[in-house]
């Protein structure tokens, strides 16, 4: 499962570059002193990944209560069938508008990120970086599914660090040697990244059905106690 999120946020970073690539090609970093400027980039991506670690323990909380509530073998299929969904009808969704509050919030995140990238200051990096891990995006919020779907506010927050944590090879390689990820790699790999996504939504949904296949789709702990009682 969270082997999912790694390759989530790796395979899918090239779609990071296209949403997040400018503010990548912004960021003030000391490009004269090599360590200096590799402190402020680590600094960057920190900040992204404690953004993503947060937004992540929220939604732990959320899948802990329908875990509590014998509801988390659902949760992961409906989260599962959701992916596929969104990819399969985007046009569907892409009608779907957001609340005047969280178009208020996402404003006020972009008009933060303006002024932080004027600066220069030691906090200026991490700063951007957790500002930027608010920025709207559709493989953040596949990757909240898979926080959802987890049991544990930790184990939800440690899904979204490591899809995170993924993208840090490519947004790196861009800071450094530029939007590298053009022509034929670039279509490849975007026309790849729905089927990783579809992927990631059947490995959900197999974990949901709970056939008892190790590490795939496990039996429920309610199945397994009964059972481990039925021998006693």
């Amino acid at each position: 499962m969270f082997l999912s999120a790694i390759l989530l946020g790796l395979l899918g970073s090239l779609h990071c570059v296209g949403m997040c690539g400018p503010i990548a090609f912004m960021l003030p970093i000391d490009r004269k002193n090599r360590l200096k400027g590799f402190l402020q980039l680590l600094s960057y991506h920190l900040g992204r990944l404690f953004t993503y670690s947060l937004i992540g323990l929220l939604f732990g909380f959320l899948g802990k209560g329908f875990y509590l509530f014998g509801f988390q073998q659902q949760i992961s299929i409906i989260a599962g069938v959701s992916m596929i969904l969104i990819i399969v009808f985007p046009k569907f969704f892409n009608k779907i508008n957001f609340s005047k509050s969280i178009n208020s919030f996402i404003f006020r995140v972009k008009n933060a990120l303006g002024e932080a990238l004027k600066k220069k200051g030691n906090d200026t990096f991490f700063t951007i970086g957790f500002l930027n891990g608010f920025l709207p995006c559709g493989l953040v919020y596949m990757a909240v599914f898979g926080a959802v779907a987890t049991a544990t506010p930790l184990e939800g927050s440690l899904y979204m660090f490591l899809f995170g944590f993924g993208t840090i090879p490519l947004m790196t390689s861009v800071v450094y040697l530029g939007n590298f990820t053009k022509g034929t790699l670039r279509v490849k790999i975007q026309h790849a990244i729905p089927y990783l996504v579809i992927l990631v939504g059947v490995l959900f949904v197999l974990r949901g059905l709970g056939l008892g296949i190790p590490y795939v789709s496990p039996k429920p702990i309610v199945e397994l106690v009964s059972s481990t009682n039925a021998c006693h």
